[in-house]
């Protein structure tokens, strides 16, 4: 589950779509040396232009094409029928530093339907007074549902920022609450 750390960019990726209530929903993958799909990008767009610029330079692939179907695309398609658990198995690849990293992969930690405020976030970061950077590792997040930047709220309980829009961000927010697992 946690981002990859590569040392090469990848030289190839691929891009799909898929529909979502939201909107379209893209995804760019590659594949790791053993053939691991991995999302270097993802979100509600269906322009590939709008996610290329969020990989981190270094693992900006040579050449991106459309291509088969992912299987990103049919954990996003379990996780809009219900099965929110469908994407916390898609491996991701992010590269930053250390607090970023590590912030991407507290994120997928983040129970679906019990949201954290940035304060808790950061918390939950090991950093309790880094709450603006807590904010900037959402803000900085590629891989938009695999890396559940969603799930983070301002500390009086209202939305915040989403780099998909706030539309976007309470479907999001309403489909786990109705389907999360209660609790025993």
């Amino acid at each position: 589950m946690p981002a990859a750390s590569p040392t090469t960019s990848p030289t190839t990726a691929w891009y799909a779509t898929t529909t979502t209530p939201p909107g379209p929903f893209t995804v760019v993958t590659t594949r790791a040396h053993d053939g691991a799909e991995l999302v270097l990008a993802s979100g509600w767009t269906a322009d590939i232009g709008d996610l290329l610029p969020l990989v981190h330079r270094s693992l900006r692939p040579d050449a991106v094409s459309a291509g088969d179907r992912p299987e990103a695309l049919t954990a996003v398609e379990k996780y809009v029928a219900g099965d929110l658990a469908a994407i916390d198995a898609v491996e991701v690849r992010q590269l930053s530093g250390p607090f970023l990293s590590e912030a991407w992969s507290v994120l997928r930690t983040v129970p679906a339907g019990r949201p954290d405020s940035y304060a808790a976030f950061a918390a939950r970061c090991g950093r309790p007074a880094a709450v603006r950077a807590a904010a900037q590792a959402c803000a900085r997040n590629a891989a938009a549902l695999f890396v559940p930047c969603h799930r983070v709220l301002g500390s009086d309980g209202g939305l915040g920022g989403f780099r998909w829009g706030t539309p976007v961000k309470r479907w999001l927010l309403d489909h786990e609450a109705e389907h999360a697992a209660v609790p025993a």
